[in-house]
């Protein structure tokens, strides 16, 4: 793994993007990596468009797909100039404003451009203390390599298994909490349904329970491609006061931001995933069989 990491970080990035290229033609023709999974999964969010315009969204798919996995194992050892050159937030006076008022603030953000570099340069970027939360890995090592990278740039990682009790421990200081939000839940009962891409879908409820719990703000981080190997980061907000929504309203406006991100550039979304394995009907089947 760190022959590896190593042999990454010493590729200039030109160099980089061309064994990335080479990884799309192993992973689109050879291997073809949830291939189904993919067309599946775009198909029936846009169920208007052409087999043409479908092909073109999948394959430019594998190919951001490819890049991100690289510029991933590349931000073990990548340097702070670096990510300040090619991650760059674009408008830091929106957390500014909150960072001097002494509020914490909930960021949310999704699988979508390169989220991998978020913790990196988020930490460099931000007079907040960052904390974002993650799934541990099952390889310890690697789960502390992912760690101690994050940590060089001011971010810590936190297990979302110790989500509530890292609120708490820092609910009388000022924080960032990054959140990303937009994978299947694991607990189903607990989830909140949306309409979104076309599809019946369950949504993680963590975003608005902690906002609400604490009425912490929720802001959107939309990270786009300028160009290759290049992103900005800008910060929108979603709500200003969460006590003041309904149920379900908060996650509704989240998921809605990002269905409209996707829509803009629906390549950039990570397709792969399992998104939508059962439909609500089945779920509540499933949950009253229990």
């Amino acid at each position: 793994m760190l022959f590896f990491i190593w042999l990454i970080y010493l590729m200039p990035f030109r160099l980089m993007y061309c064994f990335s290229d080479f990884l799309y033609l192993l992973f689109f023709y050879v291997i073809k990596y949830r291939k189904k999974v993919v067309y599946q999964n775009i198909r029936s969010s846009f169920p208007e468009k052409t087999e043409i315009e479908i092909n073109k969204i999948v394959k430019n798919f594998y190919k951001n797909l490819c890049d991100i996995i690289l510029e991933g194992i590349k931000g073990f050892k990548i340097s702070k100039k670096q990510l300040l050159k090619r991650h760059k937030l674009i408008n830091p006076e929106f957390l500014d404003y909150y960072f001097e008022k002494g509020q914490s603030v909930i960021g949310s953000c999704a699988h979508y451009s390169n989220w991998e570099w978020g913790s990196l340069s988020g930490g460099l970027q931000t007079k907040f203390k960052l904390l974002g939360f993650y799934k541990p890995l099952s390889n310890k090592y690697v789960d502390s390599l992912l760690k101690k990278s994050r940590a060089k740039c001011g971010a810590e990682l936190i297990s979302i298994l110790d989500t509530y009790k890292t609120f708490q421990k820092n609910k009388d200081g000022v924080a960032a909490y990054l959140l990303v939000s937009d994978q299947s839940p694991s607990n189903h009962k607990k989830a909140i349904w949306i309409d979104f891409l076309n599809h019946e879908t369950a949504c993680l409820h963590g975003i608005e329970k902690y906002a609400k719990m604490f009425n912490y703000p929720v802001l959107y981080i939309n990270i786009y491609r300028v160009k290759r190997g290049y992103y900005e980061l800008k910060m929108e907000k979603i709500v200003e006061n969460p006590s003041e929504y309904e149920e379900g309203e908060i996650t509704k406006l989240y998921m809605k931001h990002l269905e409209k991100i996707i829509l803009n550039n629906p390549s950039d979304w990570l397709w792969s995933h399992r998104r939508w394995k059962k439909t609500k009907k089945e779920m509540i089947e499933q949950i009253n069989e229990i």
